[in-house]
C-alpha cells in the first residue's frame, strides 16, 4: 500500500513532456541588465485536482533586503501550502513575501519556494509575475501538459529502501577507515544529523546539508537512492537527558520554525534533489519523554514537565511533519523510543496517543507520516532467542525477572512490530512502515550467550541467556559491551521497512564528565562509569565507557568495542 501525502497522489500516472515551465524570453537587442526580473514558474507534479509548483526568482535590479512576488490565476486555483515563502491569496491573486532566513537578494541573486495548489478544468501558467511591482520577463511557455513528469521518479514508494542504494556519509567513512579494521564497515550507510541550526550550513568546514545532498547525487548514478536525515533541535531537547541538551531553551518554538525547520524544507525542495529518496527521522528521543517522564512519576524531570505544560514538543514535530511532508520526494519517520522504554503497559498506548496529537498539531496531518523509528542510538537486541515473554520459570512469569521487570516486550522486533499495531489503532495509516536502528545492538562477543540460561529461577533464566548486557535496560550512554548489529537491509521483517545504522558508529553520546562546550550539551552522570544511578534505571550503575567525548564526538575505543563485539561478526 503506497504512503503519500494524499491519497490522490498514490493514483497519479505522470507522462512524459514539457515542465509546464515560464521563462525569460529576452529580445536580441536588449541587454541582460535590462531586464528587472525574470521568473521561472515549473509546474512539478499534477494530479486531478492538484498539484505542486516551483517558483525561483531572479533579481537583475538593485540588492534587496525583502521581496515580494505576486501574480494572478486565470483559472480557480488555489495555494494549499507552501514553503520558503509566505504565500497569501485573494481571490486569484497570489502574494510570495520573504521568510525571515531569505530576505537577502543580490543583483543577480535568485532566490526558489514551492507550493501545493488545487484546481479544476485548466491550470494555466501565469502570464505576468511583479517583483516588489515592477514586471518581471515572463514568457507563457503554454499551461504545460496535463500531466506533467515529476522528477523525483513519480509518487511516493511504499517503502523507500527497496530497490534502493543508501547513501555513504563521506565524513563518517573517512573516520570509521582511518580506524584499526575500520574499513570492513566504512562503506555502511549512516544517518546525517543536523542537531543545530549551525549544522544546516556545516560546522567547524564539515559538510552542510546541501553538500551533503550533492554527495548523495554524486553517488546514485543510474539507480534510486536514499539519503538518511535526522532532524534533532526541538525547544527543550531532551528533558530528560542532560548529555543531549540542545542550543534552543524551551519557549524558542518560533525559532526552530524559521532557523531551523523552513531553511531545510526549502533546500529538500530544491528540485536539484529531488530524484532522491530523503527520510527523515524526526526528533529523537522527545514524545515519550512527556509520558514517562512528567508528573508524579519518580523518572519525572522539572524540564520534562515545563516541555509538556508548554507543548512545544507536539508542535515542533507538528511543524516538522507539516513542512518537510510538502516535499514530495521526503519520507518522514517520527521517532518511537525502544521496547526498554515505552514497552510497560502505562506507556504504550499513552505514547501512542501523544504521537498522534504531535502528527495532527501546526497542520500535519497522519499522511505526512510514512512510518516510524525504534531504537534510534539505543541498545536493546534486535531478537532475543533464548527466552521469551511467555516463558516461565519455577511457577514465575519472565515478565517477572528484575531484567523484564513486567514489560511486554523483551527486543525490538516484537516490540517494532506490535507498536505499529497499536499506532495504527490510534488513528495512523494502515500501511506505515517502521525501522530499527541495529547499529549498536549485536551484542556479539565472548559474553554472548549460546543458549537459555538455567532454570534454577527466572532471573538466572533471563541473565543467563540474554544477549543484552546491559546492567539495566534503561542505561543509554556509551555502553559497554556493545557491538554492532544487523547491517543496514530492507524489507527484514514483517512492518519492517529496514535496518538502518542512524547513529553512526563510533560517535559518543555523550562524554563520560563535564566538558565546556558551545554546542549546547550538558553533563550527564549516565554517561560517566562511576555513577550509581536513579530512577530511570533502578538505581543501577551506568554501565558506561571512560574517557568519552561530547555527544556527537567521534570516540575511538567505542568504535574498536563495536568492531569487537559485532554480532553477526565482521
Amino acid at each position: 500500500m503506497s504512503r503519500t501525502r494524499t491519497a490522490l497522489l498514490a493514483a497519479l500516472a505522470l507522462t512524459a513532456g514539457a515542465t509546464g515551465t515560464a521563462l525569460a524570453n529576452v529580445p536580441a537587442d536588449v541587454g541582460v541588465t535590462a531586464i528587472p526580473c525574470t521568473v521561472d514558474y515549473k509546474i512539478q507534479n499534477q494530479w486531478g485536482t492538484g498539484f505542486t509548483a516551483a517558483v525561483t526568482i531572479t533579481n537583475n535590479s538593485a540588492a534587496k533586503s525583502s521581496w515580494a512576488v505576486k501574480w494572478a490565476y486565470a483559472g480557480n486555483q488555489q495555494v494549499t501550502s507552501g514553503w520558503n515563502a509566505k504565500i497569501t491569496q485573494s481571490g486569484t491573486a497570489v502574494t510570495a513575501a520573504n521568510e525571515t532566513y531569505n530576505g537577502t537578494l543580490a543583483t543577480g541573486g535568485s532566490v526558489s519556494f514551492g507550493f501545493n495548489g488545487s484546481y479544476s478544468g485548466t491550470n494555466a501558467i501565469p502570464t505576468t509575475f511583479t517583483l516588489d511591482g515592477v514586471t518581471c520577463n515572463v514568457d507563457d511557455g503554454g499551461s504545460g501538459p496535463t500531466n506533467p513528469p515529476d522528477p523525483g521518479g513519480g509518487t511516493r514508494v511504499d517503502n523507500p529502501y527497496t530497490g534502493a542504494k543508501v547513501y555513504v556519509n563521506p565524513e563518517w567513512s573517512a573516520k570509521a577507515a582511518a580506524e584499526p579494521g575500520g574499513s570492513r564497515i566504512s562503506n555502511q550507510p549512516t544517518g546525517v544529523w543536523l542537531d543545530r541550526i549551525a549544522a544546516i550550513n556545516g560546522v567547524n568546514g564539515g559538510m552542510g546539508l546541501r553538500a551533503h545532498l550533492d554527495a548523495a547525487l554524486a553517488q546514485k548514478g543510474s539507480g534510486e537512492m536514499v539519503v538518511q536525515l535526522v532532524i534533532y533541535n526541538l525547544p527543550g531537547r531532551d528533558c530528560a537527558a542532560l548529555a543531549s541538551n540542545g542550543e534552543l531553551g524551551p519557549t524558542e518554538i518560533d525559532k526552530y520554525k524559521t532557523q531551523y525547520i523552513d531553511p531545510i524544507a526549502a533546500i529538500l525542495a530544491d528540485t536539484k534533489y529531488a530524484g532522491l529518496r530523503i527520510v527523515t527521522t524526526i526528533e529523537i528521543d522527545s514524545l515519550p519523554n512527556l509520558v514517562t517522564n512528567t508528573g508524579s512519576r519518580p523518572t519525572a524531570t522539572p524540564q520534562c514537565d515545563v516541555m509538556k505544560a508548554n507543548g512545544n514538543y507536539q508542535k515542533g514535530v507538528g511543524y516538522a511533519l507539516n513542512k518537510l511532508g510538502d516535499v514530495a520526494n521526503v519520507y518522514n519517520y517520527i521517532d518511537a523510543g525502544h521496547h526498554g522504554w515505552i514497552g510497560w503497559d502505562d506507556n504504550f498506548a499513552a505514547s501512542a496517543t501523544v504521537m498522534k496529537e504531535a502528527a495532527t498539531s501546526e497542520g500535519a496531518t497522519v499522511n505526512d507520516v510514512h512510518g516510524f523509528i525504534a531504537n534510534t542510538a539505543n541498545y536493546s537486541a534486535l531478537k532475543e532467542n533464548n527466552f521469551t515473554i511467555n516463558d516461565s520459570v519455577a511457577g514465575k512469569s519472565v515478565r517477572e525477572s528484575k531484567w523484564v521487570d513486567w514489560n511486554r516486550y523483551v527486543d525490538e522486533l516484537s516490540f517494532a512490530q506490535a507498536f505499529r499495531n497499536q499506532l495504527v489503532t490510534t488513528g495512523f495509516n494502515s500501511g506505515i512502515g517502521m525501522l530499527i536502528d541495529t547499529s549498536r545492538n549485536g551484542w556479539g562477543g565472548t559474553a554472548r550467550p549460546a543458549g537459555p540460561g538455567a532454570t534454577t529461577d527466572v532471573d538466572t533464566y533471563v541473565n543467563g541467556g540474554r544477549y543484552d548486557r546491559r546492567i539495566h535496560v534503561g542505561n543509554w550512554c556509551n555502553q559497554s559491551g556493545a557491538g554492532l548489529g544487523e547491517r543496514p537491509q530492507a524489507n527484514p521483517a514483517t512492518g519492517i521497512d529496514a535496518y538502518v545504522w542512524i547513529k553512526p558508529p563510533g560517535e559518543s553520546d555523550g562524554s563520560s564528565s563535564a566538558i565546556p562546550n558551545d554546542e549546547g550539551k550538558g553533563f550527564d552522570r549516565m554517561c560517566d562509569p562511576t555513577y550509581t544511578g536513579n530512577p530511570r534505571n533502578g538505581n543501577s550503575m551506568s554501565g558506561s565507557l571512560p574517557n568519552a567525548p561530547l555527544s556527537g564526538h567521534w570516540f575511538s575505543a567505542q568504535f574498536q568495542q563495536l568492531m569487537t563485539n559485532a554480532y553477526p561478526a565482521l
